[in-house]
């Protein structure tokens, strides 16, 4: 069976877990004949190391500048995604033309105004970290913004805070792959869900 490709997006001022946790979750998906499910790797907009929050550093699997094919799209949050990333036109520009050949777009946090500034919420029903909903209403008006863990729209689906892209990340495999491995993959974690 072909691995489903999961690129997750860094950056600097990335949230840990807000990437991590989905790279963790992916990773070790695994079918019933023990076979891993989906290849995982990171990408960013250039080749340097990330400094993730609290000063994580972190080398990018991929740039934009690699013609990598990604099934799922993961844009976690962070400070770096809320004050810089979501006006960075070669970011957005990209993530777009990613989001035309993606099976899932999906943020985690405030990875959402990203993908709100790319103009892919709009119309759509979306949410983000529990603080920063007021500003994913007044700034995109066009988006129906909701307070739950994940929210799934069409292809695109959007977590809350940290806890929540794992949560997210669960529901993926269960969608594509059924209640059992999606069950089985929290277990190896020791995650409730």
């Amino acid at each position: 069976m072909k691995k489903i490709n999961v690129g997750i997006l860094i950056f600097n001022e990335v949230e840990v877990l807000d990437f991590a946790g989905p790279f963790e979750v992916f990773s070790i998906a695994e079918g019933t004949d023990s076979e891993k499910l989906f290849n995982v790797f990171t990408i960013a907009e250039i080749r340097n190391n990330i400094t993730a929050r609290n000063g994580l550093q972190v080398v990018p699997t991929f740039t934009f500048n690699d013609d990598v094919v990604i099934d799922i799209l993961v844009i976690p949050g962070g400070y770096g995604a809320e004050t810089i990333e979501f006006k960075n036109e070669k970011l957005l520009n990209w993530i777009v033309e990613k989001d035309k050949k993606t099976i899932i777009t999906s943020s985690v946090c405030t990875g959402a105004i990203i993908l709100a500034e790319a103009k892919l919420l709009n119309h759509k029903e979306a949410t983000t970290h529990w603080m920063d909903l007021d500003r994913l209403r007044k700034d995109y008006p066009l988006i129906k913004v909701v307070d739950q863990k994940f929210v799934e729209s069409g292809k695109i689906m959007t977590s809350g805070g940290i806890s929540a892209g794992i949560n997210m990340s669960l529901y993926i495999i269960k969608k594509l792959f059924g209640n059992e491995i999606s069950i089985n993959t929290a277990k190896r974690m020791d995650y409730d869900i």
